[in-house]
């Protein structure tokens, strides 16, 4: 067993890599472009030279070192390949395949959210816990699954892919991903602005959220939290059917705990307390008080996860 490890997640604009001790344990953290051009192929080369730099810049052999683990912004299936990872530029990539044999390291491989929640139950917010949720409230909403403390990815590699679930069968527009009525539709930043726009034109009544040049969340988030009756009315929205959503997933999974991340969870408590109602109202009885809580980690969980991938317990 090396005493050390790597974790490396993927952006579309930043390579973010981390050294750890096996402990978990965050010895050092750095960033490398993403170079997407030419079809992203220098990808995983420029990842595998920024870890020889640091081998050879600690003065590490590889005997020293479990492997390397990363996360993909996209589907990946349990032999660490990607069938697809459209902002990357790439189509059919074996990603942990073609990175141990760039590094001369065992790699494993993994979708970005599902790695995130695995940080998040290793080191974060559910630390300790073997059975988590997470739901990731961004542009969209992504989300990981753990189960007895392993990552499930399914066959296709969408295990986790919460932020598709439908909940809503009557809805006309169509989400990113070409069905209509997905969660993210609702709950992600993007579907925030579209829920308080809709009930903006629905009512005359006065609000702040009117005075905005550009709605965002975050204002949204903002006034409901000063009590403006428009947000509420949003957030309840949001909160019913995000609540809503997370019970059903709770029926098949029964976490010991729920992670909310994403830029949306800065707005924190207030949120947590929004969703913690619905949830409540619609969760089966033996899961009502499954605790939700604010991601801990940050943009650090998918370092932390994919480091946790390849520890060897």
């Amino acid at each position: 067993m090396g005493l050390y490890c790597f974790g490396i997640d993927v952006g579309g604009t930043t390579v973010k890599c981390g050294l750890f001790l096996t402990d978990g344990t965050l010895v050092e953290k750095w960033e490398i472009p993403t170079r997407i051009e030419n079809n992203g192929s220098e990808i995983l080369p420029d990842v595998a030279q920024t870890i020889k730099d640091k081998i050879q810049e600690r003065g590490l052999t590889k005997d020293n070192i479990d492997g390397v683990g990363i996360g993909i912004p996209g589907p990946v299936n349990d032999k660490g390949e990607v069938p697809m990872a459209v902002n990357l530029h790439w189509g059919f990539k074996a990603v942990a395949s073609e990175l141990s044999f760039l590094t001369g390291l065992p790699a494993k491989a993994g979708n970005d959210a599902n790695i995130a929640a695995l940080g998040e139950a290793w080191k974060g917010a559910a630390e300790g816990a073997k059975n988590v949720v997470l739901v990731t409230l961004g542009t969209g909403v992504g989300g990981g699954i753990i189960v007895d403390g392993k990552i499930v990815s399914g066959h296709h590699g969408a295990g986790g892919e919460v932020g598709h679930a439908n909940v809503n069968h009557s809805e006309i527009e169509a989400c990113n991903c070409g069905n209509h009525g997905c969660l993210e539709q609702y709950a992600s930043a993007t579907g925030i602005v579209r829920v308080a726009n809709q009930i903006l034109e629905e009512s005359q009544e006065d609000s702040s959220l009117r005075h905005c040049r550009n709605l965002s969340a975050k204002a949204v988030l903002d006034a409901y939290k000063a009590g403006d009756k428009l947000a509420v009315h949003t957030m309840e929205k949001v909160g019913d059917v995000l609540g809503g959503a997370l019970a059903v997933f709770s029926c098949v999974v029964d976490p010991e705990t729920i992670v909310v991340g994403g830029g949306v969870s800065k707005a924190g408590q207030p949120l947590i307390d929004c969703i913690t109602k619905f949830y409540k109202k619609y969760a089966f009885p033996s899961c009502k008080n499954t605790p939700i809580v604010c991601a801990s980690l940050g943009n650090d969980a998918g370092i932390y996860g994919a480091a946790r991938m390849v520890i060897k317990d």
